[in-house]
């Protein structure tokens, strides 16, 4: 399976900032030391005209030349620097090669990514640009050009934080179809509606949470009654783990690796190639962030070995929804 990295392109941070930088040099280093299956390759940046696919060109080019203002640069939760500016390209060009991969293979992903909080004119919550929406954008316009047909996305958010601001870039596009399942009283305090948006308690146990995923991905694929998408989105975020500083819940290690099961196994059973992205994680012990970040990336090599033994991504989309193992029933529906 291929992933791509951006760790060697890190942003200086002030002695004391609460985000984990060194957690994408050690996840690189477990996944070359332990799993030989998976084939690690450098991210490439993102384009200015890519980037122009979910965000405004001002908002580009401020962050491009350092014209972000302190309120701007506050809300991100990064000091600008032109490091800060190439890495924030090099994961949002992470997302765009596993998602072309992902056509091709089934499966591939981002050894970082999902940065959800960045909308069209601004950055939050640690996300400069939408890794997601930007590569989204950008598959549908190459399978367009490509096929002559329309490319449907699915985003599966499972970050302990809704996914505001991949919810605001397509509020008004019906060809991709946001599903978050977060943390009712966590960041962000204002949410903006998704498609699909699951609220858990604090304090939310493997149990529970694995029973509202399972309700909602049924829910996912009753809304997508003969128009099934052709390319899904997986941020795997750590952060719903319980002993994640920022998290609130309190869903286990094994809980997390068997939300990413399931969510392989559903995928694959549909034919839904996906690019994963690790999304958010802020652990106590930052070894315990990686190594659940590990698992989910093992799980995902395991789900592309199932694909190529199936036959690769040949036929996206060519799966009746309504027969595949595990789906729930088929119903029309306008949403």
């Amino acid at each position: 399976m291929r992933a791509f990295t951006s760790h060697q392109f890190v942003l200086p941070l002030p002695p004391g900032h609460r985000f984990p930088m060194p957690k994408y040099a050690l996840l690189r280093d477990r996944v070359a030391a332990e799993l030989p299956q998976i084939r690690l390759e450098e991210a490439p940046a993102a384009t200015d005209g890519e980037l122009a696919l979910a965000h405004e060109p001002a908002y580009v080019s401020a962050v491009s030349e350092g014209w972000l203002s302190p309120a701007a640069q506050r809300e991100i939760g990064f000091p600008w620097s032109p490091r800060m500016a190439e890495r924030a390209r090099r994961s949002v060009g992470a997302t765009i090669a596993a998602a072309r991969v992902a056509l091709a293979d089934g499966v591939a992903a981002n050894l970082a990514g999902g940065t959800h909080h960045a909308s069209a004119d601004k950055g939050s919550g640690y996300c400069v640009f939408n890794d997601v929406a930007v590569a989204a954008r950008l598959m549908q316009a190459e399978w367009h050009r490509a096929h002559r047909q329309l490319l449907r996305v699915l985003v599966i958010d499972l970050d302990v934080h809704q996914g505001n601001g991949t919810a605001s870039i397509f509020a008004d596009d019906p060809t991709v179809f946001t599903f978050s399942m977060h943390g009712e009283r966590n960041f962000p305090f204002r949410k903006v509606a998704g498609d699909l948006d699951v609220e858990l308690p604090d304090g939310c146990p493997d149990g529970p949470y694995l029973q509202a995923l399972d309700r909602a991905l049924q829910e996912v694929e009753r809304r997508h009654a003969g128009r099934a998408p052709g390319l899904a989105f997986y941020l795997a975020g750590a952060d719903p783990h319980e002993h994640d500083r920022l998290g609130r819940l309190k869903v286990t290690a094994d809980g997390l690796s068997e939300r990413d099961r399931r969510v392989f196994d559903w995928l694959r059973a549909r034919r839904l190639p996906v690019a994963v992205s690790m999304a958010g994680g802020y652990g106590n012990d930052i070894h315990e962030t990686v190594a659940i970040q590990a698992r989910t990336l093992a799980l995902a090599a395991e789900s592309w070995r199932a694909w190529q033994a199936d036959g690769a991504a040949g036929a996206v989309g060519g799966v009746d929804w309504a027969t595949a193992p595990g789906s729930a029933p088929m119903e029309e529906s306008g949403a």
